[in-house]
C-alpha cells in the first residue's frame, strides 16, 4: 500500500501536468473502483481547471476551479500514468495494460492522465464544493507539520499500552504513516514495536519524531519504496528499498554500528514488523 512518501512523489510528478490545466476530456471507463464511482464524475471534470494539486496523509487532491476536489487514493496497485506525443515526452511501458485504466484526463496541452489500477483497491471521488469528506475528517496531523511534536506525542501517548508501532500507524494519530516508514524510524530511533507507547519517555520521542521526518524526507527523494506495484508518475521506480535498515530485511545482520544482532520479523495487527531485539529497546 502506497505510504506518504510514495504519494507525494506522485503528486510531485504530476504537478508540472495537471496543475494550472484545463481538462479537455473526462473518462470513466467502469462505474465503481473499490467503491462506486460519482454518477456525475465526467460531467464535472470535463471543463474544469486544476488549480492545485495537493495530498493529505495518502490522498491526492485536485482543487477545481469550478468548485468541489477531486479526491484519488491509489490503493494497492494503482497508478498515475502521463502520456503526451511531445519531443522527450512520456510513453507507455507496454507491461501496463490498458485494461486497467479506469480513469481517464486528457488536458488541453494535449497530456493524457490515467488512473489505472489493476487490483480495482483505490478510489475516485469528489468532495462537494463547501463540504468535507468522511475519508480526511479525523485525520491526525501530518509528520512533517509544526503540530507534530513530541510534546504532541507525548500527549496522544500519555497512559495507552498499545505497541507504538500500532499506534504510530493510526491515521488519527499521525497521517500518512504506513508500516514500512515506521518500521525504518522505530529502529533508527532504537525502539521496539513492541513497547507501551504510554511507556516512552519524552527524550526518546524527540528522537522518534526527528528520524520519522528524515526517513520520509530520505524516502521522498529517493523517489518512494518500489516493492511490487509502486512508480512514479514519470513510470520509473523508486529507489528507497535499496536503503532499508530493517524492513524486509528478517534474518540480515542489524546495520546498527556496533551492535551484533539480527533483523527479526513479527506480526501485529496483520502486519509484519521487522525490528532488531538487541538494539532496540
Amino acid at each position: 500500500m502506497p505510504e506518504l512518501p510514495e504519494v507525494e512523489t506522485v503528486r510531485r510528478g504530476l504537478m508540472p501536468h495537471l496543475e494550472g490545466q484545463r481538462i479537455a476530456r473526462a473518462e470513466a471507463r467502469r462505474p465503481d473502483l473499490r467503491w462506486p464511482l460519482p454518477p456525475d464524475l465526467v460531467q464535472v471534470l470535463t471543463g474544469a481547471t486544476v488549480t492545485t494539486l495537493r495530498r493529505r496523509s495518502k490522498y491526492l487532491m485536485a482543487d477545481l476551479d469550478r468548485g468541489g476536489i477531486l479526491l484519488l487514493h491509489l490503493g494497492m496497485s494503482g497508478r498515475m500514468l502521463i502520456e503526451n506525443d511531445q519531443l522527450g515526452g512520456f510513453h507507455r511501458d507496454p507491461s501496463i495494460l490498458p485494461r486497467h485504466d479506469h480513469v481517464v484526463l486528457t488536458t488541453e496541452a494535449g497530456t493524457t492522465i490515467t488512473f489505472n489500477d489493476a487490483r480495482r483497491f483505490g478510489m475516485v471521488d469528489l468532495i462537494r464544493d463547501g463540504q468535507s469528506h468522511p475519508l480526511l475528517d479525523h485525520l491526525g496531523p501530518e509528520p512533517f507539520d509544526l503540530e507534530f511534536t513530541p510534546d504532541y506525542l507525548a500527549g496522544v501517548f500519555s497512559g495507552r499500552r498499545l505497541p507504538v508501532k500500532q499506534a504510530l500507524l493510526d491515521q488519527k494519530i499521525v497521517a500518512g504513516l504506513g508500516n514500512i516508514y515506521v518500521s525504518e524510524a522505530l529502529h533508527r530511533a532504537g525502539i521496539d514495536p513492541r513497547r507501551a507507547a504510554g511507556r516512552i519517555g519524552r527524550a526518546r520521542l524527540a528522537r522518534l519524531t526527528g528520524h520519522i521526518r528524515d526517513v520520509l524526507t530520505e524516502a521522498i527523494a529517493a523517489g518512494g519504496s518500489s516493492l511490487r506495484d509502486h512508480r512514479q508518475a514519470t513510470g520509473e521506480l523508486g529507489y528507497f528499498q535499496h536503503s532499508f535498515h530493517v524492513y524486509d530485511r528478517e534474518g540480515r545482520p542489524c546495520p546498527r554500528t556496533g551492535c551484533d544482532g539480527q533483523i527479526n520479523r513479527i506480526v501485529q495487527s496483520g502486519r509484519s514488523s521487522f525490528f532488531c531485539p538487541r538494539c532496540q529497546r
